[in-house]
């Protein structure tokens, strides 16, 4: 007997994680329209798991953050990775942007109110300062306050000033001198607690089975199927926003506009990539598809793009920040207040410099919404409700995000000389790809 659910357990573990909660979504929802009011008895197991993801937002930032500010050392940098940083910064903060806008005209959630619980939350998170307050709470006064306090700007701001001047420490210290290994020191410990985090994240997230389960139960046995509806109208406005992005920013302002050429030769130099990424909806495991796209495709130099890339593996995550702006006014709609003007340029500047240090945490897309959704005050438990549909929704960011990666390392490799126009799709000629990842796990 024992060897049997010890077998059971096995398959159960090797089957993804997001596909688990995708399952306990339709599930729950199911037993709640299902059931009806009884459900709500399992409301505690999510209140759970919602206090777990509060529990691991600060130190996951802090952590992060520091370790993102040790990669992004300026004296590492130089001039094309000084450009393909800011690039990404550029685009990321556009697609975030896009979504706001998408969202504010199409205004998913709108018809699905929550329970009160969470529309309490709302209304008191709406009594806030203005912009300029706003702007200046990017600075803490005392950043430990921040974190006890849960001030996500300013728990981001102490964090990477924190790790740039780690940095800047160690650049200047004399190798093998007290003071630099001091600060290695420091890093090695901030490298090694991030890992702690990833596997107390992988934790909650293999409780956040029973955590959705649970919230979804819940939920439908108060709103009934008026919530589908609802998750509809939010597919359609992020597949609005990336066609948006993908066509307005980077195939004709980048590839058309700034690098002068033909938006259908970059789709068919990358096509491979975007549907390598669509298929396995992780950017890391994209990677050597869409190193090889930049080489033999788009003819761009290695020293370019051997950087580029994996960098934007890593930071770039233009799709999941926009869906960050999209899942923020989607939840603020289905508790029956929208965010103000002054809380959605909070969203942009904490989507925005969170996707940096996150992107690489398992679970990244869930750990950035908790973090945005905590700095305008948004119910976290709202996050059960667009979890189960994430897969779907991850497959589009990802191929977002791969696709700007081509576009910025494109446009960067015109800049400095170091792309090849006479070959691949720019000649007419395509290069046939022979390995093709076949990774399942989504990263972004």
């Amino acid at each position: 007997m024992s060897n049997t659910v010890k077998e059971t357990w096995q398959r159960y573990r090797s089957v993804p994680i997001v596909y688990r909660i995708a399952a306990a979504f339709v599930l729950g929802s199911v037993v709640g329209l299902i059931v009806g009011e009884p459900a709500t008895n399992l409301q505690p197991l999510g209140d759970l798991f919602v206090r777990l993801l509060k529990m691991v937002i600060v130190p996951i930032v802090v952590f992060t953050l520091v370790m993102a500010a040790r990669s992004l050392a300026p004296k590492d940098l130089g001039k094309v990775g000084g450009q393909v940083v800011l690039l990404y910064i550029f685009t990321t903060m556009v697609a975030i942007a896009i979504g706001l806008g998408v969202s504010n005209l199409i205004d998913p959630g709108t018809g699905l109110l929550l329970e009160d619980a969470m529309k309490k939350q709302a209304v008191e998170s709406k009594q806030s300062p203005g912009l300029t307050q706003v702007l200046l709470g990017i600075v803490p006064e005392n950043p430990f306050s921040a974190m006890a306090e849960g001030k996500i700007l300013g728990v981001i701001f102490f964090a990477l000033a924190f790790g740039i001047g780690l940095t800047v420490v160690r650049d200047e210290a004399e190798e093998g001198s007290t003071v630099y290994n001091g600060v290695q020191t420091t890093f090695d410990i901030v490298e090694a607690g991030a890992e702690v985090m990833f596997k107390i994240v992988w934790g909650v997230m293999e409780f956040g089975v029973i955590g959705v389960f649970a919230l979804m139960a819940a939920l439908f046995a108060k709103t009934g199927p008026e919530a589908i509806l609802s998750l509809v109208k939010l597919f359609a406005t992020l597949a609005i926003a990336i066609t948006l992005q993908i066509t307005l920013v980077y195939l004709l302002v980048i590839v058309k506009g700034l690098v002068g050429r033909s938006p259908i030769d970059f789709l068919r130099g990358s096509r491979e990539a975007m549907v390598t990424a669509l298929s396995i909806r992780s950017s890391s495991g994209t990677l050597p598809v869409t190193m090889s796209n930049a080489d033999e495709n788009l003819g761009v130099d290695e020293g370019v793009f051997s950087f580029s890339l994996p960098l934007g593996a890593t930071i770039n995550m233009d799709g999941t920040a926009m869906y960050l702006g999209i899942a923020a006014i989607f939840t603020a709609n289905v508790v029956g207040e929208p965010l103000t003007i002054t809380q959605q340029v909070s969203v942009l500047v904490t989507a925005l410099i969170a996707s940096i240090g996150t992107a690489g945490v398992p679970g990244a897309s869930i750990v950035m919404m908790t973090v945005v959704f905590t700095q305008v005050g948004l119910p976290i438990q709202a996050i059960a409700l667009v979890i189960g549909i994430d897969p779907l929704l991850d497959r589009m960011r990802t191929m977002n995000n791969v696709t700007g990666d081509l576009a910025v390392t494109t446009l960067v490799a015109k800049w400095n000389d170091a792309i090849d126009f006479t070959t691949g799709v720019w000649a007419g000629e395509t290069e046939s790809l022979r390995d093709i990842p076949s990774s399942t796990t989504g990263d972004d």
